[in-house]
């Protein structure tokens, strides 16, 4: 069997990834006293009087809510909420393995943006955290701004940030081995959905000056008065050469390709275009921009992928579990822009520049270390921020 109908296999015996488990003993009389009634009302009446108290004395300041509409689930689109379940159970997996953070998956049945904030707002006392996952471009941006403004615990939309913090460290590792640095380099962004807007958002956060945004008509000017909010507040601080035309065009003498776009658009010509010791980001899902060999054929010196077939993967898992694990640690009440930053400062470094090459840019996803390395740059960005409960 392939990967595929192993999986598959697998989710029919499995019939969920996850579990709850109890961390109190229910085998006496007194323990039901303890745990339920009546010694649990004592609990309720300290939380009555100061809700703060509840991260103290339940699982909240552990428990983070995987959230989706289902409407952009992996490369798959919109599957709808029950699709999606698998996702967000395998998610909630990663966020026990790597972080030891409880998460419970919840799929809602609704694509209006008002109606799914005042869902996740309503049962958010029960949680430290929101992580938003596979929710459509531009919905997503809209739901988790309105989150932020009335949620008073972290609301992160991984898809977004969590791919923009690990593309960041990646670049920098990148930028390393091949002696450049981000201030001076021309980068180029293909594909503005929810990933590659906060790619480029950080990336200028970082000291990006010189970059090239495009999408699916081409290269994105402040011109555009059709562009969303997202986008045009980007365009104005991009393409300095006011370049027009295609990918082909913004590509050419580009340092850096990022591309969370499609399958194979970008061609071998198009690479040998680009400047010296090029780092192409080909991150499309499975299938990426253009597969490895063939950059590297081109002329690439540093190629990272999505997929864990090939070095440098850019993967997500190396910075969620430890974003939130460091979030609800501290009681952060949001995960700023300094908190991602750090983190991505903090994933980069995990790799000493002695051993940086250009198959080791990044971390293993597997390398359960990182988690709490990224946790500790989160937690004192926090608190240098005064952010913290």
């Amino acid at each position: 069997m392939d990967v595929k109908e192993q999986s598959l296999k697998k989710h029919y015996e499995w019939q969920g990834k996850i579990e709850v488990v109890s961390r109190c003993p229910v085998e006496t009389r007194e323990d039901m006293s303890l745990a339920y009634t009546p010694g649990v009302a004592e609990a309720c009446l300290v939380i009555k009087d100061d809700i703060n108290e509840s991260f103290r004395l339940t699982r909240r300041s552990n428990l983070v809510a995987v959230v989706t509409d289902g409407t952009a689930v992996l490369g798959l689109g919109d599957i709808g909420p029950e699709a999606g379940m698998p996702v967000m159970e395998g998610k909630c997996a990663l966020f026990k393995a790597f972080a030891d953070v409880d998460a419970f998956p919840l799929c809602i049945k609704s694509k209006d943006v008002d109606e799914i904030v005042n869902t996740i707002y309503l049962l958010s006392g029960s949680f430290g955290g929101i992580n938003l996952e596979d929710i459509a471009a531009p919905r997503c941006f809209e739901i988790e701004k309105k989150l932020k403004e009335i949620c008073d615990i972290p609301i992160f939309h991984d898809d977004q940030h969590g791919t923009a913090v690990v593309v960041l460290a990646g670049v920098l590792n990148a930028l390393k081995v091949v002696g450049k640095n981000i201030s001076d380099v021309k980068i180029v962004v293909n594909g503005l959905g929810a990933a590659g807007t906060a790619i480029s958002k950080m990336l200028v956060a970082a000291g990006a000056k010189n970059m090239v945004l495009v999408d699916r008509t081409g290269i994105v000017s402040a011109d555009d008065a059709s562009l969303g909010e997202e986008r045009q507040s980007l365009a104005r601080i991009t393409n300095p050469e006011n370049l027009t035309g295609d990918l082909s065009v913004a590509i050419k003498g580009a340092d850096v390709f990022v591309g969370v776009s499609a399958p194979g658009i970008l061609s071998q010509e198009m690479v040998k275009s680009m400047n010296s010791d090029p780092i192409v980001f080909a991150m499309a899902n499975p299938t990426p921009e253009i597969m490895p060999d063939l950059a590297k054929e081109a002329g690439a010196r540093i190629v990272g992928t999505g997929r864990s077939d090939f070095p440098n993967q850019i993967n997500n898992v190396l910075v969620f579990p430890g974003i939130f694990r460091g979030a609800l640690d501290c009681g952060a009440k949001e995960i700023s822009e300094g908190m991602k930053l750090a983190a991505a400062y903090a994933l980069a470094n995990h790799i000493p520049e002695a051993e940086l090459d250009e198959e080791n840019i990044i971390p293993s996803a597997l390398d359960r270390s990182v988690a709490m390395e990224i946790a500790q740059a989160v937690m004192g960005a926090a608190v240098e921020e005064k952010i913290t409960r």
